[in-house]
């Protein structure tokens, strides 16, 4: 498979800086040098649900069921087919003659766990009660030491007091007490964005476990975004100097067990390959923003990846 042109970085996303805070060469890998990775049944049935999720708003408030969402998995499992192909493969069962066909079994299953995760939604929120003033909302800020940030926040919802609550949906299960900083991160990360484009701190950030059944939810202030930029501006300029050296470290953990370069990673054996990008100068130098309107640009509509 060939890869796109590698490009130094020029933004940062939610999903980026956890790549870089878990391992920077896995970083460089997906951010610089773009390999290919396989897809997954559970990231593909993540993509589904989320779909369901967003959709089943443009439905009138009284025939938001659990019925309906169920209803929904297989034509959104089918759209997404249709725009990726390939996903087929998770499900394909090799034959001895090499053809191979889709294994009718598997697939029912996997679409019944969806299903299973949509309803398992209905015991959490009601949203029959809910009116998100945005959905699938694309966000875009710069910051004034020049990064931007980037990301798509699941669902806003706006009080009539104007009180926003950020929600993300998760279709794993919550993590233990003492590992729920990492996706706490990515709700500040969001807040912090907003806070930027629309000058009010979002009065409650929301994550729904669909996997285990839980909400967790925090209440953040203007000190918890500050300290948010903050470690932000701090991994930029490491993401800076990384990408300048070309000096990407691996970080081993549990998580190696899944990575799809393993092939490409010292740690494993593997040799990486060769640098893709000449010496750059250095990205823009990060510098801790104190004024909370400090001057930022956004793009809002719709988008397909960050």
């Amino acid at each position: 498979m060939k890869t796109s042109a590698a490009t130094p970085p020029t933004s940062l996303s939610p999903s980026r800086a956890a790549d870089f805070m878990q391992c920077p060469l896995l970083y460089r890998f997906r951010v610089i040098d773009k390999l290919p990775e396989k897809p997954s049944a559970a990231a593909t049935r993540g993509t589904v649900v989320h779909a369901v999720l967003e959709r089943l708003f443009d439905a009138p408030a009284a025939e938001r069921s659990a019925g309906r969402a169920r209803g929904m998995v297989a034509g959104e499992w089918e759209r997404l087919l249709a725009k990726r192909p390939e996903l087929a493969g998770l499900f394909t069962e090799e034959a001895p003659d090499g053809e191979g066909g889709i294994d009718s079994a598997r697939l029912a299953q996997w679409l019944a766990e969806a299903e299973e995760l949509v309803e398992r939604w209905f015991t959490l929120e009601d949203p029959t009660r809910l009116e998100p003033a945005e959905r699938e909302l694309f966000v875009e800020a710069r910051l004034e030491s020049g990064l931007r940030l980037r990301g798509i926040i699941d669902r806003v919802d706006v009080a009539p007091t104007g009180e926003v609550r950020i929600v993300d949906y998760k279709t794993g299960k919550a993590p233990r007490p003492e590992y729920a900083d990492g996706p706490l991160f990515q709700m500040k990360f969001y807040a912090l964005v907003l806070w930027r484009l629309r000058g009010v701190v979002p009065r409650r950030l929301q994550l729904v476990f669909l996997g285990s059944g839980d909400v967790l939810t925090y209440d953040p202030d203007e000190g918890d975004l500050r300290s948010t930029e903050r470690k932000l501006l701090a991994l930029w300029d490491a993401i800076s100097r990384a990408t300048e050296t070309g000096d990407w470290r691996a970080r081993p953990s549990k998580l190696c067990g899944w990575c799809d370069h393993q092939a490409h990673c010292p740690e494993f054996g593997g040799t990486p390959p060769p640098y893709p990008l000449m010496i750059q100068p250095r990205l823009p130098e990060p510098r801790t923003s104190q004024d909370p309107g400090a001057e930022s640009e956004g793009a809002a509509g719709r988008h397909q990846g960050s």
